[in-house]
């Protein structure tokens, strides 16, 4: 299920909210959060804005993401993305869940294109060493159908919470003023950089992902969709359609 009771752990989602809190970059997603966020104030926002539940005595098991913030979650991201496709838009897609998300990105890749919206793709080869729990490993920005992903060495597509792909990105546009997005529909770090950018952005999020849910808290964000991100790529399909048609973008 990408709502409802999901699959991510409680005790895996307070553990990132006390990170958050602690200020570890790693869960903040390249935001410069303004607030001083308290772990209770993280369990809190993400009560209101994904719909976990809010008692902190529940430790461990399953925990929730409220399908009606989901949906209302979609239409807030659907009006943002309908103005982009109104106003022939440059848009910049990228996502850090490679394995489970791009067939959402990509189906709005085309039909945004099919309006007349430029898909920004700067930057494709751009490389860094990523640091992992085991030590550092080569990731380079690699573009799937128009989507920024990380690519690594052996040729597979990477998970990442880093922001410095989306740095890397717009460096190489803000060189190229002309170029500058007017909406990201990205997730983790990605989504974080273009909002911390000051870029309108749409995104996704788990409910143990909170750094975006704060951003949105702070203006820096403009929709953040809750839902789990790691079911098989399949099962996002009603999703996608039912967003494209929010979005006015239904073949």
């Amino acid at each position: 299920m990408i709502a409802g009771e999901v699959a991510t752990p409680r005790q895996n989602n307070l553990l990132h909210y006390r990170r958050m809190a602690a200020g570890n970059p790693y869960y903040l997603f390249g935001l410069d959060l303004k607030r001083q966020w308290s772990e209770a104030d993280v369990l809190a926002m993400m009560a209101e804005r994904c719909g976990v539940s809010p008692d902190p005595r529940h430790v461990y098991g399953d925990d929730t993401i409220d399908p009606d913030r989901t949906l209302d979650a979609l239409e807030a991201m659907a009006e943002r993305i309908r103005h982009a496709a109104d106003s022939r838009a440059r848009v910049v897609l990228a996502t850090g869940h490679p394995q489970a998300l791009p067939p959402i990105y990509q189906a709005l890749g085309r039909a945004l294109r099919a309006r007349g919206c430029r898909l920004l793709t700067p930057a494709e080869g751009w490389w860094y060493e990523a640091e992992l729990a085991y030590g550092t490993e080569v990731r380079r920005l690699r573009y799937v159908e128009d989507v920024a992903m990380l690519q690594s060495e052996d040729g597979r597509m990477q998970h990442t919470h880093d922001p410095q792909p989306m740095e890397a990105i717009l460096a190489e546009l803000a060189a190229e003023s002309d170029d500058w997005p007017d909406l990201a529909i990205a997730d983790h770090g990605w989504a974080g950089a273009a909002g911390e950018a000051g870029i309108v952005t749409v995104g996704f999020a788990d409910c143990n992902d909170p750094a975006l849910f704060a951003g949105e808290a702070e203006g820096k964000v403009a929709a953040v969709v809750p839902l789990d991100d790691g079911v098989p790529a399949h099962q996002y399909a009603p999703l996608t359609a039912y967003l494209l048609e929010l979005s006015g973008l239904s073949a």
